[in-house]
């Protein structure tokens, strides 16, 4: 791939992850189609590592728009502390015992498959949530209630196509939670998962497989740099645009959006295309 070839990429994934990441509509699913539609190949550790790497800049995104609620966390009664802990648990054990296998399956030839069905999954939870929030007529305050579903949601999240935000949202209004709480403590449930798989491949590439690396030469590694940044500005914009749509509970877009996308994905697929 030749030099500004792979800039211009890169910065187009980097984009495309940070305004998937915090919208409702699956930043990993997004990033797979994308880098088929482009040519990359998705097996192997390399594609793994810079989906990695893209997803740390969102963290930076996240970590500065909602500074003040991650200071507020180690402050005295430490509530809201545990329940992130505690939402936490299930994706990291089910990251730990199986991304490998899940990052085969939909690099594998049904991978398109898989995606469509997990883009379907998630509008199906949007046109719940949306549902719910429009016709209660009242919300219990965010407790263990709703941590507890959302962190189990985040856990089938790690599915490419089943979009975290969209799933631990849609699972904290459902189970009761207020939209704009549930938003908040989705947002801060991506740190410690993001920040978990950033160091664990970062280990991986400097002490396991430093191949991995090596083998992107000077423009990958540039390009992921510049994709990095990319996704933190993005993903700033994609935060503050998401909180504001939080504010109507109006999600019925993003779900048709994702039924078309998982369709289209089907009818590519079956063309040859993807």
């Amino acid at each position: 791939m030749q030099f500004w070839e792979a800039i211009w990429k890169s910065i187009l994934l980097g984009t495309v992850q940070g305004l998937t990441e915090f919208l409702p509509v699956s930043s990993s699913g997004h990033l797979s189609l994308l880098q088929r539609a482009l040519g990359y190949s998705l097996e192997g550790g390399s594609m793994t590592f810079i989906n990695i790497m893209l997803h740390f800049g969102t963290l930076i995104a996240v970590v500065i728009a909602f500074r003040k609620d991650i200071f507020a966390l180690f402050r005295p009664p430490f509530r809201r502390l545990l329940m992130l802990a505690v939402a936490t648990v299930p994706a990291g054990i089910v990251g730990f015992l199986f991304e490998d296998r899940i990052d085969a399956l939909f690099a594998g030839e049904r991978g398109v498959l898989w995606l469509s069905l997990c883009f379907g999954v998630t509008a199906v939870l949007l046109l719940a949530c949306e549902l719910v929030a429009t016709r209660r007529k009242a919300v219990s305050p965010f407790g263990w209630r709703n941590a507890v579903p959302m962190g189990l949601i985040q856990a089938v999240a790690i599915l490419p196509g089943v979009s975290r935000s969209g799933s631990t949202i849609a699972a904290g209004v459902i189970s009761g939670g207020d939209v704009g709480e549930s938003s908040k403590f989705s947002f801060l449930m991506s740190i410690p998962v993001i920040l978990g798989s950033f160091v664990l491949g970062l280990k991986q590439a400097i002490f396991d497989e430093p191949q991995i690396v090596t083998s992107m030469g000077t423009a990958g590694i540039v390009g992921m740099l510049l994709g990095i940044a990319a996704a933190a500005v993005s993903g700033y914009v994609s935060i503050k645009l998401m909180l504001k749509l939080v504010a109507k509970a109006n999600y019925k877009w993003f779900a048709l959006y994702l039924l078309l996308l998982s369709l289209s994905s089907l009818w590519l697929n079956a063309a040859g295309i993807l």
